[in-house]
């Protein structure tokens, strides 16, 4: 077995696609613009004219944005009835525990595979095909799909038989980065308005306190106001912490920080950085400071 459809094409999807087709897989790729699959049928893969022919594949990887997109994608009796029998559907993107067991429960009632494996690493890990894998289903489907987990990833980390077990992982991870880079922002600020450098202080915890990707990747982005591309833009981080809250409202718990969180994202948004990294949301705290200091 080495065919496979991506469909999604965006920062992450076309790397991932791009990493199949190097492995010397089959690949057959859809995307709602049309730019994405030109390229990558400039480098070998095979364009779908739409999601039902991506299923012939027998596998499709979905790398997309949010629960809305996958609803409008994915979740019409009519596509999932259609597909050949033995399809299994990977779902990549980050989305919410209802939505997760949602899309199984409909897959299963039309005979076809669903298992949740969103990843955690940005744009160039992606592209490096280093990425950490969380899945979640049926472990006999997730075997099926191993190989090609292998090539987009460095680990799979198995969580469970739900696949909501792997979405809500993925939304916690999420959730504790935007906690590290809002404690950032404001660490930097104030360090800042006592006239220490910025990017000195980064490489000190990093080195010492704090040593990490999170830490040392985002503070640099603090430090050097280096806010695009974005990597992970702040409406895609507003999007996370809301999955946050609402799981945590449907398990009856309350994230104290999470409130804090929503707040500053939707703030540094309103302020007209929605589309950058989500690290900008170190600006508004340096605003205050400013404010502050005046």
């Amino acid at each position: 077995m080495n065919t496979i459809a991506v469909v999604g094409l965006g920062a992450m999807g076309k790397p991932i696609a791009r990493n199949l087709l190097t492995a010397g897989h089959e690949v057959t790729v859809w995307n709602r613009g049309p730019q994405p699959v030109a390229d990558l049928v400039a480098a070998g893969a095979r364009p779908a004219r739409n999601v039902s022919e991506a299923f012939a594949s027998g596998v499709v990887f979905s790398v997309l944005a949010d629960d809305r997109s996958v609803t409008d994608v994915f979740l019409d009796p009519g596509l999932l009835s259609g597909a050949p029998e033995g399809a299994v559907h990977v779902n990549l993107a980050t989305v919410s525990t209802g939505l997760a067991r949602h899309a199984a429960h409909l897959h299963a009632r039309h005979g076809v595979g669903y298992v949740a494996a969103p990843v955690f690493g940005r744009v160039p890990v992606a592209e490096a095909g280093l990425l950490n894998v969380l899945a979640a289903g049926d472990p006999a489907l997730i075997d099926r799909v191993q190989p090609f987990l292998d090539v987009i990833g460095v680990r799979t980390w198995r969580l469970g038989d739900r696949p909501e077990q792997a979405n809500i992982v993925k939304i916690l991870g999420n959730y504790l980065i935007a906690s590290a880079v809002q404690s950032l922002g404001e660490a930097i600020s104030l360090a800042e308005h006592t006239g220490v450098d910025a990017s000195t202080l980064v490489e000190l915890l990093t080195s010492t306190l704090f040593p990490g990707t999170v830490y040392s990747g985002y503070g640099e982005l603090i430090a050097s106001r280096s806010y695009e591309p974005a990597g992970f833009t702040t409406s895609l981080g507003l999007k996370d912490v809301n999955l946050a809250l609402d799981a945590a409202e449907q398990a009856r718990l309350v994230l104290p920080v999470g409130d804090v969180l929503r707040t500053v994202l939707t703030e540094t948004i309103a302020a007209g950085r929605a589309e950058q990294d989500w690290a900008s949301i170190a600006e508004l705290q340096r605003a205050r400071t400013d404010d502050a200091g005046s």
